[in-house]
């Protein structure tokens, strides 16, 4: 639902983000570790400070908001 829109971001970040689609049926143990109990859930991780989550299936905007939070540690 929201793959689509998050491939645009990353093609219009070139570079400063990495997407990556889990599974989460077959890697049961990563959500278990980050508390992520409902589909979707994006799981920001940044390359310093805490990871963070948003839940819910975001229009385009809210989801380059929420990336934009994280990358700018804000």
């Amino acid at each position: 639902m929201i793959g689509p829109a998050l491939e645009e971001i990353a093609t219009e970040m070139n570079g400063k983000v990495k997407i990556v689609k889990m599974n989460v049926d077959e890697n049961q143990q990563i959500p278990a570790q980050f508390g992520i109990r409902s589909i979707p859930t994006l799981l920001f991780i940044p390359t310093s400070g805490k990871p963070q989550i948003a839940q819910g299936a975001l229009p385009k905007a809210s989801l380059k908001e929420a990336i934009d939070k994280v990358l700018l540690n804000k």
